[in-house]
Order: C-alpha cells, then sequence, then structure tokens
C-alpha cells in the first residue's frame, strides 16, 4: 500500500511539473523588457488551460489560452523605464519573474569581435577592461544575458542564457562591444540598459541565416540539413546558428540590433554584400516589429594575407556599400583603431562608443553630432584634379588644413600613383591631385590591409576606405 501511495504522488507531482507554465530560457530573473512596447511573451502549458500573466506594474492581467501543441503567446504592455518589477504567470500553479526591469532591449550578435569578452582573449587584451571590471556595482541598471553556444539542423524553441546583473564577474565574461555600448546608452539615457548576446568567433554570415533565406542563393548546397550524418564543423554552415541561437530569441522585443562580423566572408566580398541586406531583411522579418534599426560594424585593419594586400579592403569596401543597401541602418567605422598584429583590436570601447553615437541620434533622436562615417558620393576632374564630394554632418570633414595621405590616383592606364589630398574650405570636398597622373580617372583612399587612417568627419568618425572605380581586381 505504501508503494502504491508513493507511486501516486510521485505520479502526481510529474503532472503537477507538466501543467506548470514553461518559459523560454531568454525570460528569467533579472532581465530587462523593451519599454512602452507590446513585450512578447511565449512558452508552453497543458493543452487547454489559460494562461495568466500579472506584471507589477499593472492591476490588469493578461490571459492567453494554451493550443493544443501545448503553446501559448501574449504580448504584456510595458510602461516607461523603470523597476525592479515581478512578473506572475499561472495556468493554477503560479511562476514568478524577479527584479525585472524596464528599459532599453538590443540584440547583439556576429563573430569573435563581438564576443571578444571584456576581460579580454589570451594573451589578447581589451584596453582598460581592468577599470570597467572593478568598478561594476550590481545597483547599475544594466542587465547582461549570454546566449551559449548552440547549432542545429532545424530552428530550436530553447537555449540556454541567463540574465546577469552588473556585477564585475558579469561583465568581465560579457561581450566587450556590447557592455560598453550599454554602458554608454544607460549613462546618456539614463534608463535601464539591456543586451542579449548571441555571437561565435569564426563563423560567416550564412551560418546565422535561416533555411528560407539561404535557399535564395543558389550556391549554397543546403542539402546537408536533411541528411542525418555528423555535420563537420557545424558553426561554419549556413543556418545552423541561426537555428540553435537566433531562432529560440524569435520574437523576444528588442530596439534594435547590433551587428559585428565579416572577418569570416572576406575571400568573397561581392557575395557577402548580396548576403547582409538578406540576413538583415530575415532578422526584420522574424521579429515583425517592423524596420528595427541595424547597425554594425566595419571590420578593422589587420594584415591578413600581407599589409599592402586588399582583401580586407575589398568586404569593407562591401560593407559600405551596405549602408545604401540596407534601409534603417548605420556603420561604426574602425579605421583608426585596428591592429595589424590582432585580428582582435583592443580598442572595444570605441567600437560600443560609436555604436551608441550611432543609436542616440539615429534612433533616440538626439542632435548636436555626426555619427555617421563620410560617405564619398561622386568625383569630378576639372584642371588635372579629382574633386570628391561627400555626404557629411553640416561641419564637413576634417582635418582641414592638412595635406592629407593614403590616397592613390590613376588614370586610363589603371596604374595607381601616391596622391596627396587637402579639404576645400567651407565644403565638405576634397582635392585630390597627383603629378604623376595629369589626367585623373581613379581615385582610392585608404585601400589596403592596414591603411592609416587620416580623413574624419568634425565629430571625429573616420571615412572608410573606398574607390571611385569598379575595376576588377584580384
Amino acid at each position: 500500500m505504501k508503494r502504491i501511495l508513493l507511486t501516486l504522488a510521485a505520479l502526481g507531482t510529474a503532472l503537477t511539473m507538466q501543467a506548470k507554465v514553461v518559459l523560454p530560457g531568454i525570460f528569467g530573473d533579472n532581465m530587462v523588457l523593451q519599454q512602452q512596447s507590446e513585450a512578447q511573451f511565449w512558452g508552453k502549458a497543458a493543452p487547454g488551460k489559460k494562461v495568466t500573466i500579472r506584471p507589477s506594474w499593472s492591476t490588469q492581467g493578461i490571459t492567453a489560452n494554451v493550443g493544443k501543441d501545448g503553446r501559448w503567446r501574449a504580448a504584456v504592455p510595458t510602461p516607461e523605464a523603470g523597476g525592479p518589477y515581478t512578473i506572475e504567470l499561472s495556468d493554477g500553479e503560479r511562476l514568478t519573474l524577479r527584479d525585472v526591469l524596464i528599459g532599453e532591449v538590443w540584440l547583439c550578435s556576429g563573430q569573435s569581435n563581438m564576443e571578444m569578452p571584456v576581460h579580454g582573449f589570451p594573451n589578447q587584451p581589451v584596453e582598460g577592461s581592468a577599470e570597467a571590471i572593478i568598478r561594476a556595482r550590481a545597483a547599475t541598471p544594466i542587465r547582461l544575458c549570454t546566449v551559449k553556444r548552440s547549432t542545429a539542423r532545424t530552428p530550436q524553441e530553447e537555449c540556454a542564457a541567463q540574465w546577469l546583473k552588473h556585477t564585475p564577474e558579469a561583465v568581465a565574461g560579457t561581450s566587450a562591444t556590447a557592455y560598453y555600448f550599454a554602458r554608454y546608452l544607460q549613462s546618456v539615457l539614463d534608463v535601464p540598459v539591456g543586451v542579449i548576446v548571441t555571437c561565435w568567433g569564426g563563423t560567416p554570415v550564412e551560418a546565422w541565416m535561416d533555411r528560407e533565406t539561404m535557399s535564395g542563393f543558389k550556391e549554397f548546397d543546403l542539402s546537408f540539413l536533411d541528411n542525418p550524418d555528423q555535420i563537420d564543423r557545424p558553426q561554419y554552415k549556413p543556418c545552423g546558428l541561426y537555428n540553435g541561437m537566433i531562432a529560440p530569441l524569435v520574437p523576444y522585443t528588442v530596439k534594435g540590433f547590433l551587428w559585428y562580423q565579416g572577418e569570416s566572408n572576406r575571400p568573397n566580398p561581392t557575395q557577402y554584400r548580396a548576403l547582409m541586406p538578406a540576413f538583415v531583411k530575415m532578422l526584420r522579418e522574424r521579429w515583425a516589429q517592423g524596420g528595427l534599426p541595424f547597425y554594425y560594424v566595419q571590420i578593422a585593419p589587420y594584415r591578413y594575407d600581407g599589409p599592402d594586400a586588399i582583401s580586407g579592403a575589398l568586404l569593407r569596401e562591401a560593407q559600405l556599400h551596405n549602408l545604401k543597401d540596407i534601409p534603417s541602418s548605420g556603420m561604426a567605422v574602425t579605421l583608426d583603431i585596428g591592429d595589424e598584429g590582432c585580428i582582435h583590436p583592443a580598442k572595444k570601447e570605441e567600437v560600443g562608443t560609436r555604436l551608441a553615437w550611432l543609436a542616440l541620434s539615429k534612433t533616440y533622436g538626439m542632435k548636436g553630432i555626426d555619427a555617421d562615417t563620410p560617405v564619398c558620393e561622386k568625383m569630378e576632374v576639372a584642371d588635372g584634379k579629382a574633386y570628391l564630394t561627400f555626404t557629411t554632418g553640416p561641419d564637413g570633414l576634417a582635418p582641414y588644413g592638412r595635406t592629407l595621405t593614403g590616397f592613390e590616383m590613376a588614370g586610363a592606364d589603371r596604374v595607381f600613383h601616391p596622391a596627396a589630398a587637402r579639404i576645400e574650405k567651407g565644403k565638405s570636398r576634397l582635392i585630390v591631385a597627383c603629378d604623376a597622373v595629369p589626367e585623373p580617372v581613379a581615385v582610392r583612399y585608404a585601400f589596403r590591409n592596414v591603411p592609416e587612417a587620416t580623413l574624419f568627419n568634425t565629430s571625429g568618425i573616420p571615412a572608410s576606405s573606398f574607390r571611385t572605380d569598379d575595376w576588377e581586381v584580384k
């Protein structure tokens, strides 16, 4: 009899556990929800039941019906930034989320330069990291969530993730780029900020794209996704990281996306230029929050196949063109903060700050700085000189009064020679000249793997490497 009672008790416990509301890993204590939004909640519960969500900031509950498949979804209206709050979810048994903040939420993804933690990689430090780590305080309303590495053949509903408070230990292990972005944003907006970091070093953009999107690129063979055999190095294959590390986050309500990636697609810059708009379109469609802003980092100078080779410049060129290819986007240029000998530059605070400037000026509407990189729009030739006109803020290019190096000029023979450039006073225009090229046809700037940055806007944002020609190069 005792054994029967124990069995019945165990069965009752199992049924109770099965009936309890289950949330995906992206939800948890310490999380941040996007302020003044319809924050998306979803999960599982017993089929046919109702799930009631009661946030402590409201006297009204939200009810969601559980489908036959055990899934439910609800939109929870959020107030202005604040907290901490609690959120109770119940289908008859209560689940409580504690210490929830309301503020700004950004999703951060990419390869190793986004993944690089504040404490750095072995033998590769992040500049100023010790100061950032030791000064971190849990009371600062910044919350950090890192998704653990995972790949899959099909889109997954679950991932391993945990929201952490702003402690020294949490800061040390968080993406430096994402952290410095969050810290800057929080200090300026004076609201809680949460960053969700999902990244994997060495991975190409196609690994972060779903099968539907990748099916439009016929040069990729996706048949391995239907093959039960073990996939060799799945993180480098199309769709694997989307399935394991992006799909489980959809559609957690966010303000926008940050992206730092490109080094692994360097061998095929033309293909990369086509992939990136498709990738961003996919993100926006999956999140279904309209044209969410997308701010990305241009890869930094690094020697690759030699400092004077141009494979890195060609990838940067593709990223520069993506500014026009991708609506509601911005690019943080790092031409002045790379490291010829290390592919993971130490100046991550500058990267996070430049991303924050883009967000603050373009998404949050703050005025007074020119956060966008200057872009060359046209070239005109007169009197043996090339005149390059740029799109910039009202204060134009900088530094005025100096001879700018890093420029090359070619005539019809397509042979490039060093050229000198100077800023035309009162205009967003450069005058470029070279005695060896009396009839200019093309101009290039910083078009090397490891160039020197000499051209900026007046807010200190460097211009990207660029060229006015489209000649075929090796």
